[in-house]
């Protein structure tokens, strides 16, 4: 039973956090009626996020891994959907009160840097697109963390060229070991990229848009299930850093619950600082420092304290980061042009690849349509969650083998372009068989290939944001730490990233040098895949924004996207379906995921009682039934049934705590 006290407390709390995020977003050009668009809509009526009233989003639930009932949110010019409902509120508002989609990004990165610290903050990295309407251009931006100029060959499995043991503390394995130590963080890269997003597309003040996350550190908000979660699981890890124990732990050293009403004065002024400042505040001066000291940490202190690793960050490698504009990776696939990440991201590359094998393929026959379409999303067919795990096999083994960073490691051929070439996917698409799997596939070869090895590691500490504006903008960004609560590393009010665990530990194998090697300044590589679609025109140019969507994951994250965008592409299921839709793929081994967290998916019986199962092990599938937590947020433009005017239809992942937010549809 809840505590009356502590609910009218938290009630009220919400009510005047509010009220001051609106005043401070209408002094940005909005009025009360605007920040009413901005409502959770209920069997009851529109509910305020933050409110406390039945029906709010932010309430604190357990959290779940499947939640029935979420319903496509339409809206008339402007959406934001991400995987926290009060991230999404501060977004909508920023978007009601005239803001561009990237003024509307910097709001929500930092209040999903306080509510789902665990996924993303100040102290990760990040990717986007953006659109800009008004010229029609696709633009990408790489906020990907970087390796110090003193990191080496051996720099996450050696503590030194002498001392060839793994760093420390020693957790029993490799990875966790050089995850908990000062080796895994990389120079943070999403506070520069963003504010470079802003410089080149915001319409508001920088420094307004730090204030709703500073009004929510500083009067609290209740912790939820995911973040609950996220904590129970990492007691032990955290209880080595006393900056984060004594913050997501209670003072007999338990974690803290759902719904405890938690805050941050540290975060606070940390984001005051960089409101004020800007991105230099972060990467120079004493939050810099305070970055280096903690990466430097060689004990976790207390009464039985054990060593750890230090990093080999300098302050010279937080001045000297920089957030680099790239290519986008565009194709078309069908009567659309899709639009992804480039390296060093293999997003972008690996979803191309598999929608092109797929275009061989028609995926509008009855053989690979849905079996079941309801709210729900349906259950996917035997034939094509064979047909496109496939596709997805054979573009994992190009990623696992070709792409890196391409500033340290070239593509092979000519780059992106011969990777997604139509020819050279039709031969690939040969490849696959209508009655058996191939299990395990082999990397594409290429005129210019040269003896790679292979990696293919990836975390899952990862959130995604999709934002339309009413000014036709469009922004996907995918914003990560690594693994869930990072390093374990905490300053200033922010946990700090894994993200060099993301290189391989070996530098080479039998086969040869690994492209994804570790090296001083190098970026690692993701599978991060925020993505734009967009109608092909008459003339087979890129025509009008049809689409935004992407997904947390780790190295799932391009099955995600690729069933999300099969989904609504080829099978026409709005926003909320294609993302609801049954979670399945495979990356280059035997295992095929199909996601038991789905109601459509019996799992009773071992799976044995559920036909999609049967018939994949049929065709020579190892089937894995496991839940998958998938984050994606979906937003599609389309005509309303009734009037034909192009509207947003925007889905939240029910596997998650995320929320779509417009204006009043039409």
């Amino acid at each position: 039973m809840k505590n009356p006290i502590t609910s009218k407390f938290y009630r009220l709390q919400s009510v005047i956090l509010l009220s001051v995020t609106a005043l401070i977003l209408s002094g940005c050009g909005g009025g009360d009626a605007e920040l009413k668009t901005c409502l959770q809509t209920t069997s009851t009526g529109g509910v305020s996020v933050g409110s406390g009233l039945p029906g709010d989003p932010a309430i604190p639930e357990k959290s779940s891994g499947y939640k029935l009932g979420n319903k496509v949110v339409n809206s008339g010019s402007y959406m934001a959907v991400t995987a926290n409902p009060r991230a999404t509120q501060a977004g909508c508002e920023v978007l009601s009160a005239g803001g561009t989609a990237a003024d509307a990004a910097v709001a929500i990165q930092m209040v999903l840097g306080l509510v789902e610290p665990q996924s993303s903050g100040l102290g990760g990295g990040a990717f986007a697109l953006y659109y800009k309407a008004s010229t029609k251009q696709v633009l990408s931006y790489d906020g990907r963390e970087t390796a110090p100029a003193a990191a080496t060959e051996n720099y996450l499995r050696h503590i030194s060229d002498t001392n060839q043991t793994n760093p420390l503390p020693n957790l029993g394995n490799s990875f966790a070991s050089t995850r908990a130590s000062g080796r895994s963080i990389g120079t943070p890269g999403a506070v520069k990229m963003l504010e470079l997003v802003h410089q080149e597309h915001g319409q508001k003040s920088w420094e307004t848009l730090f204030d709703p996350a500073i009004q929510l550190a500083t009067n609290g908000f209740g912790i939820s299930g995911r973040m609950a979660d996220a904590i129970a699981g990492a007691r032990n890890d955290l209880l080595r850093d006393p900056d984060a124990a004594a913050y997501f732990l209670n003072a007999d050293s338990s974690p803290k619950a759902l719904g405890t009403i938690i805050k941050n004065p540290e975060y606070a002024q940390t984001l005051s600082s960089i409101a004020k400042g800007g991105a230099n505040a972060f990467y120079t001066g004493p939050i810099a420092q305070s970055i280096v000291n903690k990466i430097k940490v060689t004990s976790s202190g207390g009464a039985n304290p054990v060593a750890i690793t230090p990093g080999l960050t300098e302050l010279s490698d937080l001045a000297n980061y920089r957030a680099i504009k790239r290519e986008p990776v565009c194709t078309t696939y069908r009567t659309y042009w899709v639009c992804g990440m480039g390296p060093p991201s293999s997003g972008g590359i690996a979803v191309a690849q598999s929608l092109g094998i797929l275009e061989n393929f028609d995926l509008s026959a009855s053989l690979y349509l849905p079996t079941v379409v309801n709210a729900e999303g349906g259950k996917p067919s035997i034939g094509a969650v064979h047909l496109i795990s496939e596709s997805q096999r054979l573009a994992y083994a190009d990623r696992n083998k070709y792409v890196a960073d391409t500033d340290f490691v070239p593509l092979p051929g000519n780059g992106v372009s011969s990777m997604v070439a139509k020819d050279y996917l039709k031969a690939r698409a040969g490849l696959i068989s209508a009655t058996r799997s191939m299990g395990t596939a082999q990397a594409g070869v290429f005129p210019t290939s040269q003896p790679l090895g292979i990696s293919a590691t990836e975390g899952k500490g990862t959130t995604h944001m999709s934002i339309v504006d009413k000014y036709g903008n469009a922004l996907v960004m995918t914003t990560t730490i690594e693994s869930g609560m990072g390093s374990f590393h905490f300053t200033r009010g922010f946990l700090l990233n894994n993200q060099l665990t993301d290189f391989s530990f070996d530098p080479s194998d039998s086969s040869g040098l690994i492209a994804n090697r570790i090296a001083p300044l190098k970026r690692p590589r993701s599978s991060m895949a925020p993505t734009l679609v967009f109608s092909k025109a008459s003339d087979g140019s890129r025509g009008d924004f049809v689409m935004a969507t992407g997904s947390p994951g780790g190295a799932s994250i391009i099955q995600f996207v690729v069933k999300t965008l099969v989904s609504a592409l080829d099978w026409k299921l709005d926003a909320q379906q294609a993302t609801s839709m049954v979670n399945f793929g495979a990356g280059n081994s035997v295992t095929t995921g199909v996601g038991g967290e789905h109601p459509s998916i019996d799992v009773t019986n071992s799976g044995l009682n559920d036909p999609l199962l049967a018939g994949l092990r049929s065709l020579g599938h190892t089937v894995s039934f496991a839940a998958q937590s998938s984050g994606v947020s979906t937003i599609i433009r389309s005509p309303a049934a009734n009037t034909g005017i192009p509207v947003l239809w925007g889905g939240a992942d029910p596997r998650r705590e995320g929320l779509a937010l417009g204006d009043s549809p039409r």
